[in-house]
């Protein structure tokens, strides 16, 4: 990421990074699966014949509470039977119209699929048995806007097993924060194309990383429900995990224009040049060797394309977890990265259950206790994507990068030939040294090899010949600076120049194409 920064010094305002939306989820954890919820049935005495009379009077009860509690508070449920209405945007004009101010600004309900409990009749054994079934029931939301986290809501499934989701964004508290501190700002959506104190804003933003979100969502349940401890088996507090995470790094240029006209650019080279290794890369996972996937990932890597009304957006994900670069409100470049799937990272902590066990390399944990882990990786992944980037936005033209590759150059004291960029065995070249693969770990003579011949040497002296080509091959990338021995290895990298020519070269080959 210092690189695209620096090289952008004179055109940007600032940068900041910190989370935007976050999707927590309550889980009762005694009661979420059939094992629990059959032992917990079995302690209370109720037979799976009398389950469904049993929960029904158990949600009618939270229905009757919410009610009296919503009037109590002066805010009556509205009812939504349209799914496609926006629910946010129903709650705004409902508060707007109330003239509300902070706190309780809405209380909408709808029906709504959810996974819950059924008891059906085994086909095989005949007998009857809990299961976990995807299913539909009334789910209560309350919109607010609160002190600590902003304009937010909760929503409840009035069901077995009661999960509770609750929706925050990193940017509307920031906002929050920032009128409090009487820190200038201009807002957008949910960005910001100029803040008066970065410095702060920043320092503001880390602090909702070291946040005691559990007991914040708690208070947030207990103002939107403050009988939930009286429903069956409330007796511990809710499990809060979260389901989704979007850590974004915004670079604010100070003009529209200066990156509407660096944008193509940054799109062509993030579709043209950058490949599945680069994804991977991005989302801290094993690089792949050659063609072959490294035999520890499992999954799939892509990259797509979509033009949207406010720009274009490139989206690199591997399997569920995603790192997303596009243009917001005209003067912001954002880079986010969102994470569905926190158990394909990893984190390095002990056994849960073990606090005093050994350290070890994880899966990383859904729970919020691991959220600063998740915020370390999310922005690591930001700038890896960031520091890819900046190959494609040099302000060189393509004469001056590729000037002194065009001439012969010397490699200690022996002469090395000009390389012609477009001419097939030189742009192979070009093209191999490149390969998402090798910007890791590197790439050895054998890897060239591999790669720049379809077939293998048919005999020991064909091998040899082969290797010795590539040799000469190497002395003339590093006579030219564009790659640079690994010290104590024999692999080699490419060099700042070399990825800056090279990226320009396949750029301009790919349009010219």
């Amino acid at each position: 990421m210092r690189s695209f920064i620096q090289r952008l010094a004179g055109s940007i305002h600032g940068v900041l990074s910190g989370f935007d939306r976050i999707r927590f989820r309550g889980t009762q954890r005694l009661i979420a699966t059939v094992h629990g919820l059959s032992s917990y049935l079995a302690y209370q005495r109720i037979l799976l014949k009398d389950f469904k009379s049993y929960v029904t009077g158990v949600t009618e009860q939270i229905l009757t509470q919410t009610k009296s509690q919503a009037l109590a508070q002066g805010v009556p449920i509205h009812y939504v039977n349209d799914s496609q209405v926006s629910k946010e945007d129903l709650a705004a004009e409902w508060a707007r119209t109330a003239v509300r101010g902070p706190g309780l600004q809405a209380i909408l309900s709808a029906v709504e699929p959810c996974r819950t409990f059924f008891v059906r009749k085994n086909p095989t054994s005949g007998h009857l048995e809990l299961q976990c079934r995807p299913g539909k029931c009334l789910h209560y939301y309350h919109y607010w806007r609160d002190a600590v986290l902003g304009p937010c809501h909760l929503r409840v499934q009035t069901w077995f097993p009661f999960n509770v989701f609750v929706c925050v964004n990193g940017r509307e508290m920031l906002a929050e924060r920032l009128d409090r501190a009487g820190v200038g700002y201009r807002k957008r959506d949910n960005c910001f194309p100029w803040i008066e104190d970065l410095t702060t804003a920043q320092r503001l933003v880390d602090e909702q990383v070291r946040l005691d979100w559990s007991a914040q969502l708690t208070r947030l349940l207990t103002a939107s429900h403050p009988d939930w401890s009286s429903w069956p088996a409330m007796e511990r507090p809710y499990y809060w995990s979260a389901d989704q995470t979007e850590w974004a790094t915004d670079v604010m240029f100070r003009s529209p224009s200066v990156l509407a006209r660096r944008m193509p650019g940054l799109v062509h080279y993030s579709l043209e040049a950058l490949g599945a290794g680069d994804v991977l890369r991005f989302l801290g996972r094993p690089v792949p060797v050659g063609e072959r996937p490294h035999q520890a990932f499992k999954g799939e890597a892509t990259t797509e394309w979509v033009k949207r009304p406010e720009g274009v957006r490139v989206r690199f994900r591997v399997n569920r977890n995603a790192v997303k670069v596009y243009d917001k409100q005209g003067s912001v470049l954002r880079v986010e990265t969102t994470i569905n799937d926190a158990r394909d990272l990893r984190s390095y902590r002990t056994k849960e259950g073990e606090p005093d066990g050994p350290k070890t390399w994880r899966p990383m944990k859904k729970g919020v206790s691991d959220l600063p882990r998740r915020a370390q990786v999310s922005q690591k992944c930001n700038e890896r994507c960031l520091e890819a980037l900046a190959a494609a936005d040099d302000p060189r033209t393509l004469g001056e990068l590729t000037r002194s590759i065009c001439r012969p150059a010397k490699w200690k004291g022996r002469s090395v030939r000009a390389l012609n960029p477009f001419a097939d065995a030189d742009l192979a070249l070009l093209r191999t040294v490149t390969r998402g693969e090798f910007l890791l770990h590197g790439f050895r003579n054998r890897d060239l090899r591999a790669a720049l011949y379809s077939q293998p040497a048919a005999d020991a002296p064909e091998e040899r010949r082969r290797s010795a080509a590539v040799t000469r091959r190497l002395r003339i990338l590093r006579g030219h600076h564009l790659i640079a021995k690994i010290p104590h290895t024999h692999r080699y990298q490419l060099t700042a120049t070399g990825r800056a020519v090279i990226a320009a070269l396949l750029t301009a080959h790919a349009a010219a194409a």
